[in-house]
């Protein structure tokens, strides 16, 4: 049996097809019938950099589940085929080239979704998953962010305490302050680094870069306090960027809460890690009841017209730099009755 997919042809670039193979149920995962996918700069740059023809591309996703292996109906009681879920898969996998989130059926970690409320539409909940995932393990593993899910109230749960700053362009000053930005910064503006360290007494801790280019490294590298300071980036940094010995690095990847190796080459290898996969599984946990309750907001979206395969523009959009403030998303509405 086949299904219509986004995956890499011999280059690695995205290309629409009726033939991809459904991907097969493990144990201890849940099989979805997708109904929408948000995109992401890391489905371009993976083809570019690991092509891996017939792989299929995407990792957020969001849709309804058709099936549960043995090991999961343990894992997960509370899940029932029919219900909405949404969540992350390692698309674009030289490892397990079958799955991923840009087709009609995917395959996901039980442990590793969401329960999407009625009063969430599914474009929406497909640009939770990878934005979750990198998230728990960026700032309560990596940069070590003192945080313990059982223990915050909602509001302590917000900023774990501290105060937060964000860089971006001027015209998302306001979208950045209503999702709990205490101050914002142009990002192209090169006073910025002193302008936080003035801001911080020069007791700035913690620092996430999303973007890791020249510019971005500097700019957390100078406004970093004296002492204490963690960096982690999501993204290859260079070792003459890094100008500071003193400030703790870690280039992290969010493909890191599944616990599985991660074959890819050229400085992505990753060990298998289970502690941070069992802490992904406690903070996915907090972040269900964080949606339950109404207390999570998703991505401002755009939904790009023309189902499934208008993930291909999407795709070349993101890799121009053509997006910005907002979350592309297609939909697939024939997997979840015409409902989102």
């Amino acid at each position: 049996m086949a299904q219509d997919a986004i995956i890499q042809d011999s280059s690695g670039r995205p290309v629409f097809t009726h033939d991809a193979p459904l991907p097969t149920l493990l144990p201890s995962s849940i099989l979805i019938a997708v109904g929408a996918v948000a995109l992401n700069p890391s489905d371009y740059k993976m083809g570019g950099s690991f092509p891996k023809e017939g792989a299929i591309i995407g990792n957020d996703f969001a849709g309804k589940i058709v099936e549960i292996g043995h090991q999961a109906r343990e894992l997960r009681p509370d899940l029932h085929i029919g219900d909405r879920v949404c969540g992350m898969v390692h698309g674009s996998n030289p490892g397990d080239p079958g799955n991923g989130a840009f087709a009609e059926y995917v395959r996901a970690n039980a442990q590793l979704v969401i329960k999407v409320p009625n009063s969430m539409k599914l474009s929406q909940a497909s640009t939770l998953g990878v934005a979750l995932a990198t998230n728990c393990l960026a700032l309560w593993e990596s940069l070590n962010i003192p945080a313990t899910p059982a223990q915050p109230s909602s509001e302590q749960f917000d900023v774990c305490g501290g105060r937060v700053i964000a860089t971006c362009s001027p015209k998302n000053f306001p979208l950045v302050k209503t999702y709990g930005a205490d101050s914002t910064f142009d990002y192209t503006d090169r006073s910025t680094p002193e302008k936080i360290r003035a801001l911080t007494g020069n007791r700035l801790r913690y620092a996430l870069d999303c973007i890791t280019d020249e510019d971005s490294v500097a700019c957390c590298y100078t406004a970093l306090g004296r002492t204490g300071a963690r960096y982690t980036c999501l993204e290859q940094c260079r070792d003459e960027l890094k100008t500071r010995k003193a400030v703790k690095f870690e280039f992290l990847m969010s493909l890191e809460v599944f616990g599985d190796p991660v074959q890819l080459e050229g400085g992505y290898r990753r060990d298998s890690n289970p502690t941070r996969h069992n802490a992904a599984v406690v903070w996915f946990r907090e972040f269900q009841r964080l949606v339950d309750e109404g207390k999570l907001r998703t991505h401002p979206i755009e939904v790009l017209e023309g189902g499934l395969s208008s993930v291909i523009g999407g795709l070349q959009r993101l890799q121009t730099a053509s997006v910005s403030g907002t979350k592309l998303v297609a939909l697939i509405p024939n997997q979840v009755d015409g409902k989102e």
